[in-house]
């Protein structure tokens, strides 16, 4: 074997250590690459060859196995339909006061905490939107109340 051949082996053998090492798919492509460099350099192509191979087939790798990696990487996302929420109208239950941590809407049929969005005090009974979500925690803004002038 000559000096490619064996740069070509050590780098497979270091990015299956890299890869051995951590937690999620990082180098695993690398691998497949290099040992096709390796396979090129062993049927005596140039460096140039190798190097073709090591990059055409570490991307064809990942390309081919990242529906895969998407799908173990996601993790154990439960849909919730919370979402649902959000632009809705709520009513006020508990007054929201961010600076005391309290407060409360009802909104599709389910009480939530909620805190204001721009940090205003919203007393209990006002009438709010729902703008996001974070965790557990809706935040709302006052809903201006339209005054109908009939002539």
């Amino acid at each position: 074997m000559d000096l490619m051949s064996w740069l070509w082996l050590g780098a497979a053998v270091l990015f299956g250590v890299v890869e051995a090492l951590t937690a999620g798919l990082v180098s695993i492509w690398f691998v497949a690459g290099a040992a096709a460099a390796l396979v090129g350099a062993l049927l005596g192509a140039g460096l140039g060859v190798q190097v073709a191979l090591f990059l055409a087939v570490s991307a064809a790798a990942l390309a081919a196995t990242r529906p895969l990696v998407r799908r173990f990487t996601k993790g154990g996302a439960v849909a919730t339909n919370a979402d649902r929420a959000l632009g809705e109208t709520a009513k006020v239950t508990e007054a929201i006061d961010n600076t005391a941590s309290t407060g409360a809407v009802y909104v599709d049929g389910k009480t939530w905490t909620a805190r204001s969005a721009d940090g205003s005090v919203i007393p209990a009974g006002a009438m709010v939107q729902v703008l996001r979500i974070e965790g557990v925690k809706l935040f709302v803004k006052t809903i201006e109340e339209k005054v109908e002038v009939i002539l």
